[in-house]
């Protein structure tokens, strides 16, 4: 084992850290406030949310496990993170079944209608695809959810989306992130009739204090309980969804372009969860799973982590060049496994890490960082260490994936530990709500490359599934789970969950510290996006070795991912853990305070 020379990746001082914050809580509980950490027995939750959190946790308590947990959690974020999250978006599971001592994933990530092509993006603005039909991908999380409860939990459906019902029927008080978001999005919202009407009462955003409900939704929900996953896949419920993406209910007189959909009623009948293995590598004594392709998560985070550990030492900068390596792999090799080849066992190899390693030096390297050769033949390091700089003039094509997902972990009184990160992409999807249904579609598709770009894995296909960044992430210790972690956050979910690694088993920072922690996300750009705290922290340090540090792009406070935690602790405490103040600040609960 070499020796480590660590330096802490921006661990300050924050005043209150665990000061609790107000959110939007259901109606009745309007003075109950939600806490970023909680210890205790017999199960835990933390999501970004206080009511999911209190839905996760009423099914603890009621007897489910942590799979039944997860799903009514991720319901109820369907009503009151609505932009983030919903029955029409998709997202990835990571499970951990104690009683099988089997780690498995879930993948629900949406799919390309069959009439996608290659080119399907080419020539369209960015934004003009996002608000649009085009870009909805055939939804994934209602078939996620029906596998994860058939083969993992143990109440039906029905049961599971109870708590979401009701909090959709009797609302929740609107805070300031609700809000804002939907002031945000108020002009593309105003364009569709069906979104206006939910979403803009009176034309305006429903004040901070309000009551908000969404009754179509609650009835949506209520139905597919009765009904079934066949209802959406094939059924009524697919039907209006299919003919909401082919002719979007746009206002009258609006002049925004709204392309029409490729999706049809056959795309949703064909639609499939997969239960793949997941993807591992063994840090410093520890086995970290994630999510394997067409997530980019797993692969990306666990590279990166192989890399580190072939340093003689980390700090701020080895952390940046890790992750700028591992993203140059991620781009040229990652994309939908049905579609493309995808060399995992060699990109979490340790010898492929060892390679990228030698690349590391004591500058930032020129920018952009060439993939490497997983091809299984590695060399031993060269003499002369290339890096310079980033002065070079060639760039990487920018990556769209949209930052509002959101990210919940749970885990029960047996020891079953769920990490699911869950997504309709853009903040509010594509902007268009199915009509009397109270949802709103995902712009999936978008995660897509929109070429031309020859030979990436990443381009569009017919039922393909466009690459993502999420990764929720479990880490073993001696065959026993120690920690779960995800994010939100776009292509900085990698970097998010990647840094709260590093801090949390290699600088010594307890989970909430880890969590709360000033970030920085590279990504093999030019710049390096960071969080003022650590800008202030690193930024002189950094510059000095040739790194560009810039604020983070549509976030006015700096703010990079919203993550949520579990670690356990000893005698069978478990700590939940979600963020102080990034996005208002999360919501952890355990079963009980005491034994």
């Amino acid at each position: 084992m070499r020796s480590v020379v660590v330096a802490s990746l921006g661990l300050v001082t924050f005043a209150g850290f665990l000061a609790p914050s107000v959110h939007a809580a259901s109606v009745g509980s309007a003075a109950e406030v939600k806490r970023p950490v909680a210890e205790g027995y017999g199960g835990a939750v933390a999501t970004v949310d206080l009511d999911a959190s209190k839905a996760a946790l009423s099914v603890l308590r009621q007897g489910g496990n942590a799979m039944d947990a997860m799903v009514a959690g991720a319901a109820a974020l369907g009503v009151t993170e609505p932009y983030s999250a919903g029955l029409a978006g998709g997202g990835f599971i990571v499970y951990y079944d104690a009683r099988k001592r089997k780690v498995t994933t879930i993948d629900g990530r949406e799919t390309a209608p069959r009439a996608m092509t290659s080119t399907a993006f080419e020539g369209i603005p960015f934004d003009e695809a996002v608000t649009s039909g085009l870009s909805v991908g055939v939804p994934g999380s209602v078939a996620q959810w029906d596998m994860a409860l058939r083969r993992y939990g143990t109440m039906p459906l029905r049961q599971a989306l109870r708590p979401a019902i009701e909090i959709a029927e009797k609302g929740f008080v609107v805070d300031q992130t609700f809000r804002d978001q939907t002031q945000q999005n108020s002009v593309r919202f105003a364009d569709f009739t069906s979104t206006a009407s939910l979403y803009l009462p009176g034309g305006q955003p429903p004040p901070v204090g309000s009551v908000f409900r969404n009754p179509d939704l609650a009835r949506t929900y209520r139905e597919l309980g009765i009904r079934g996953p066949a209802w959406l896949y094939g059924g009524a419920l697919g039907r209006e969804i299919v003919t909401t993406v082919k002719k979007p209910p746009v206002r009258r007189g609006t002049t925004r372009n709204v392309r029409a959909g490729l999706m049809e009623v056959s795309d949703l009948s064909a639609y499939q969860a997969i239960e793949r293995p997941p993807a591992k590598v063994t840090y410093k004594g520890l086995d970290v799973y994630g999510m394997a392709p067409p997530s980019s998560g797993g692969s990306t985070v666990g590279e990166a982590l192989n890399i580190l550990e072939a340093l003689p030492k980390i700090g701020p900068h080895e952390y940046l060049e890790a992750s700028r390596l591992a993203f140059a792999d991620r781009n040229a090799y990652v994309g939908d496994p049905a579609s493309v080849g995808v060399p995992l066992d060699q990109l979490l190899s340790d010898g492929f890490a060892k390679e990228r390693a030698c690349l590391i030096g004591p500058r930032a390297m020129a920018h952009p960082a060439a993939p490497g050769s997983p091809d299984g033949s590695y060399a031993p390091c060269p003499s002369a260490i290339p890096g310079a700089s980033g002065a070079s003039e060639a760039s990487v094509p920018e990556d769209k994936e949209g930052p509002e997902t959101t990210h919940l972990v749970v885990t029960d009184r047996w020891g079953d530990v769920a990490a699911y990160t869950i997504t309709i992409e853009q903040t509010g999807g594509s902007g268009i709500v199915v009509p009397g249904r109270g949802i709103l579609l995902n712009n999936e598709l978008t995660d897509f490359t929109f070429g031309p770009a020859p030979g990436d894995p990443n381009l569009p296909a017919p039922g393909k599934r466009p690459r993502s960044s999420m990764a929720p992430t479990i880490v073993f210790k001696d065959g026993r789970p120690l920690l779960a972690v995800g994010s939100p956050g776009g292509a900085t979910i990698i970097t998010t969950v990647l840094q709260i690694l590093v801090n949390r088993l290699d600088f010594g920072m307890s989970l909430p510290e880890a969590v709360a922690a000033p970030r920085a996300s590279q990504r093999n750009t030019a710049a390096t996006q960071a969080e003022p705290a650590f800008a202030e922290r690193y930024g002189a340090e950094l510059t000095a070795l040739g790194h560009t540090l810039t604020s983070v792009p549509g976030s006015p406070v700096g703010e990079i991912g919203a993550a949520t935690g579990l670690e356990f602790l000893r005698n069978g405490r478990v700590q939940a853990v979600a963020e102080p103040g990034r996005r208002g600040g999360g919501s952890a609960l355990v079963v009980s305070p005491h034994r």
